[in-house]
């Protein structure tokens, strides 16, 4: 489980194609803190599990079902990622609870900065079953690319956050482009309430007259 607090910018050193996999070998600082073999580290939002250390840099398997969901597939050396290691019982909750499972991939519509912050706007994709615009809610949480942000509106097919400098100037979200695309992880807590709500709602009977 993580939080959505990005604890560092990474680069990715090298992408392996394993065929139906990649092992992507990621270079970083903060996160190799008390970090060791079989930890999880969230990329850009993705929840993969650390198989080596070396001088700097840590490898990950990235396997088919991650590739073709979410934005993975199209990693290359060089490419800048979100690095945030799983939370502990100790650490707080700064952003809010995120699985790093990947819902599915939007992409960046449109930005207007403004003096102090600047508002983005992303598409919901439109593959997913039911549509991840239910889970949405205005003031509520989305996890945009690993990072915890809060909805500013909330819309069938896109959806606004803002983004303050904070965020613009550690997050890959300061240099997303119109056309980019980015993992979207809906709130778990949304997800649980619309099943139990599913299970209590009676079934509407046909009528066979």
């Amino acid at each position: 489980m993580f939080t959505g607090i990005v604890e560092e910018l990474g680069t990715v050193e090298a992408v392996e194609d394993q065929i139906d996999a990649i092992r992507l070998t990621i270079r970083a600082t903060t996160v190799l803190e008390g970090t060791g073999l079989g930890d999880s580290i969230s990329v850009n939002g993705c929840c993969l599990t650390v198989v080596s250390i070396d001088d700097g840099t840590w490898t990950a398997d990235v396997m088919k079902e991650t590739l073709e969901k979410t934005s993975m597939d199209k990693v290359h050396p060089g490419d800048r990622v979100n690095l945030e290691r799983a939370v502990t019982a100790e650490k707080r909750l700064g952003g809010h609870i995120v699985q790093g499972h990947v819902d599915g991939v939007g992409h960046v519509v449109r930005r207007t900065p403004s003096e102090h912050w600047e508002v983005v706007e992303v598409s919901l994709p439109a593959d997913v079953k039911g549509g991840l615009g239910r889970y949405l809610v205005d003031k509520g949480s989305i996890t945009v690319d690993g990072v915890s942000l809060t909805v500013v509106e909330a819309g069938p097919e896109s959806f606004t956050i803002s983004l303050i400098p904070e965020t613009l100037a550690r997050t890959t979200l300061g240099f997303r482009g119109p056309g980019d695309r980015v993992n979207l992880e809906a709130d778990i807590l949304a997800k649980h309430v619309e099943k139990l709500l599913a299970a209590h709602t009676p079934q509407k009977q046909e009528n066979n007259s």
